[in-house]
């Protein structure tokens, strides 16, 4: 009891300042962050990333809320995620676009009063979020080079496989909607040994009405274990299961290695705000 108690008065004594949202738009957004956080009712960035499942370190979460360098999107949007969404549960789809133009706002310099007379333009109107790594806007050309690295992906058909991609006439909504299956090679807590590659496969099932074409999954944060920052997922009917593998490269040393991936298009826009990552989640060490 005395250690929890002195872990407690560590932790207040820890507690971030309050970011300055009148030193600019960096500011501002930052202030954002750590008022959801107080409103969500102060977790740590340690139980963000891990109990919460922000796909994201704490460290990168910690810094997105102090008020010196405006964070990626993915990072961003993690922040928000967690709490706004899966812990005081708003709607994800307006959420994510809420924050979205927050965080366009404070990328362009503009202080809030400046953009009071109408919404800044999200680069996909009422779409996802986009997936901040720059180095993607040549997502075919990397997608290429990973599959040349030996990635493989197989299609299955499931449910008779419908074949209808869009109805040509009447006013039919589409729906865009995924399903997790389950894990094909090394479940959570595998141990597998340093300096070695080995293949992760998931399985994931297209349980809406669009058709999945160039769609990828996207790799969002950094681990020891290393794995292609894009992996491409062949089309994918509605009803169809499609079982999408990356090679994954171990460290030389024992390690903790859990990296995350979100469907994402050929620009890096995620799709599924509402859904957590999938992920891979091994111990790197001897058997």
């Amino acid at each position: 009891m005395e250690e929890k108690a002195l872990n407690a008065v560590r932790r207040r004594g820890r507690r971030t300042v309050r970011p300055d949202p009148a030193s600019g738009p960096v500011g501002e957004f930052a202030d954002r962050l750590w008022q959801l956080k107080r409103a969500a009712g102060d977790p740590s960035y340690e139980e963000m990333a891990g109990k919460l499942g922000a796909a994201a370190s704490k460290s990168s979460l910690a810094a997105a809320a102090h008020g010196r360098v405006l964070p990626s999107w993915e990072i961003a949007w993690e922040f928000v995620r967690v709490l706004a969404v899966d812990r005081l549960g708003r709607d994800a789809l307006e959420t994510e676009k809420e924050w979205r133009e927050y965080w366009t706002r404070a990328r362009s310099g503009r202080a809030a009063e400046q953009t009071e007379t109408g919404p800044v333009p999200s680069e996909r109107a009422g779409g996802p979020a986009t997936v901040g790594r720059g180095r993607r806007t040549v997502a075919v050309a990397a997608a290429a080079a990973v599959v040349a690295g030996g990635l493989v992906a197989v299609v299955t058909s499931g449910l008779g496989g419908q074949g209808d991609e869009r109805a040509e006439a009447g006013p039919v909504a589409e729906h865009d909607d995924s399903v997790f299956e389950g894990d094909i090679t090394y479940p959570d807590g595998t141990v597998v040994p340093p300096r070695s590659s080995f293949t992760k496969t998931w399985r994931l099932r297209n349980t809406g009405t669009v058709v999945w074409a160039n769609r990828f999954l996207a790799r969002v944060n950094e681990q020891l274990c290393t794995a292609p920052d894009l992996v491409p997922i062949p089309q994918t009917k509605p009803g169809e299961t499609v079982d999408i593998s990356v090679p994954v490269e171990t460290p030389d040393g024992p390690a903790s290695c859990k990296i995350y991936f979100k469907m994402a298009d050929e620009q890096g826009r995620t799709f599924f705000p509402a859904k957590r990552p999938i992920f891979l989640d091994v111990r790197v060490g001897e058997r």
